[in-house]
């Protein structure tokens, strides 16, 4: 063997080998708008996935087909590519190094998906094209259920259980953010929403709710009153939790503004014997709400209204003026008159509306038990509710605990912003969705849509 074949072997052979190769920049939009489209999943004939990411693009870099004319399946949880003769749903594209490929998608449901809120990766394929560099990580990948009030001039955030990088179960006593009452400087995608987290002494988002007791602690009814001081307290309805998901104690929770933390105010219940079930309490998504006679409340309730008190924080601390309320079994459903129960949501007051709006999940809904969610409207927040409208489905897949943004959007304005959690519990799905499980999702709806017009009455 001669030397130059030798040293080409040595070191030139693995640097071939290694050499990487330029992604292709694969773009998803959706049809006749041209917006991009987030959570759009791209498999291969050989079952790689690959999902887009809040700017709606893959960076696709797979040796064994780029140059190769490829076929990928879509599925998009409303968002669909055209079926081809076998009735197949998907599209061709041949990937190529340092190439942008465009495909479209059509949108089947009414409302918008805006993109990904919390979670690692928001722009990670577009990072990978060199793309979005500004964007930075918080250290957080996961987490559930949203509570938002307004607080001394910030839009304040926590979330329940939270995913961490060094291990699958991360912080079990609420996280917390905030940003300004208006953060988005846009309502189409792609979405930059940038939290200000609570961190620890070494710039890492902590726990804001540890309250005593084994198992987590979560926090709702998350709302700012006026106090008899002038000042404003933002207070909570605390629960916490033993395996595999049962409450033993429940009890209301103050907001220390110096020490940034919830410390507990007080206990309403735990469990026993003779008090096996909670007591009725101020928990769920508040509102504000103004009777005929000028009288102001806060309404707590997920998503109808449960229970009332007068809106300060010496009413909401003393049991006695709470009231308890029915809320509606079930809607009906503007498209074939059948019932349909809530499980979770909100409700808010719409000044382009002129009238209250909730957007709810269903309970037992089709095809995913856990995953369709529906628009409806009041003349009151204690109902009688509407008809409902189906605005978002999701194939075989959970997205509970809507909550409606409506301190986001400039009063009159025919945007409803809503947020909730995307995830594989509670359903039959079999693989969670890479990056997207277990996160915060933002849509939209346009109030002004004919699709909503059968919710909203003469």
């Amino acid at each position: 063997m001669g030397r130059g074949i030798l040293l080409f072997l040595i070191f030139g052979f693995p640097l071939l080998c290694g050499a990487a190769v330029e992604p292709c920049r694969i773009e998803i939009v959706e049809k006749g708008s041209g917006w991009p489209v987030p959570l759009v999943e791209l498999r291969t004939t050989h079952n790689v996935r690959l999902v887009t990411d809040n700017a709606g693009v893959i960076a696709f870099d797979m040796p064994e087909l780029m140059g190769r004319v490829t076929w990928f399946s879509v599925v998009g949880h409303g968002y669909e590519a055209p079926k081809d003769g076998f009735g197949m749903v998907g599209f061709r594209l041949k990937p190529e190094a340092g190439k942008t490929l465009r495909a479209e998608v059509k949108r089947t449901i009414v409302a918008k998906r805006l993109g990904r809120m919390t979670g690692g990766g928001l722009f990670g394929e577009s990072q990978r094209l060199g793309r979005e560099l500004d964007v930075t990580e918080s250290g957080i990948l996961g987490c559930d259920s949203v509570q938002n009030a307004v607080h001394r001039g910030r839009l304040f955030w926590a979330w329940g259980d939270t995913i961490v990088p060094g291990y699958p179960l991360g912080i079990f006593d609420m996280t917390s953010a905030t940003t300004a009452v208006r953060p988005l400087g846009s309502f189409e995608p792609p979405l930059r929403l940038k939290f200000t987290y609570f961190t620890d002494d070494k710039g890492v988002p902590r726990a804001v709710a540890k309250m005593p007791g084994s198992g987590p602690t979560w926090v709702s009814g998350y709302v700012s009153l006026p106090a008899k001081d002038g000042d404003a307290r933002l207070v909570g309805t605390y629960v916490k939790i033993k395996p595999p998901l049962e409450a033993y104690e429940c009890g209301l929770c103050v907001w220390n503004d110096s020490a940034e933390k919830f410390e507990r105010h007080r206990v309403l219940w735990a469990k026993s014997d003779s008090s096996p079930k909670p007591t009725p309490a101020p928990e769920g998504h508040p509102t504000f709400w103004k009777d005929a006679r000028g009288k102001e409340w806060v309404l707590f309730g997920n998503p109808l209204p449960t229970l009332r008190c007068p809106a300060t924080f010496e009413a909401w601390q003393d049991s006695s003026t709470w009231e308890v309320l029915k809320p509606q079994e079930s809607l009906v459903s503007a498209a074939d008159g059948n019932p349909v129960k809530p499980h979770s949501g909100s409700i808010a007051w719409n000044a382009f509306r002129r009238r209250w709006v909730t957007v709810f999940m269903q309970n037992g809904g089709k095809p995913s038990a856990l995953g369709e969610l529906w628009y409806a409207e009041a003349d009151s927040p204690t109902g009688p509710w509407g008809k409902a409208v189906k605005v978002l489905t999701h194939d075989i897949y959970t997205f509970y605990n809507p909550r409606l943004h409506p301190e986001i959007t400039p009063e009159d304005s025919p945007v409803l912003i809503f947020e909730g959690t995307y995830t594989h519990t509670f359903s039959s799905a079999k693989e969670p969705t890479p990056r997207y499980d277990y996160n915060q999702i933002l849509y939209r709806l346009d109030l002004d849509d004919a699709a909503l017009r059968p919710a909203q009455g003469p």
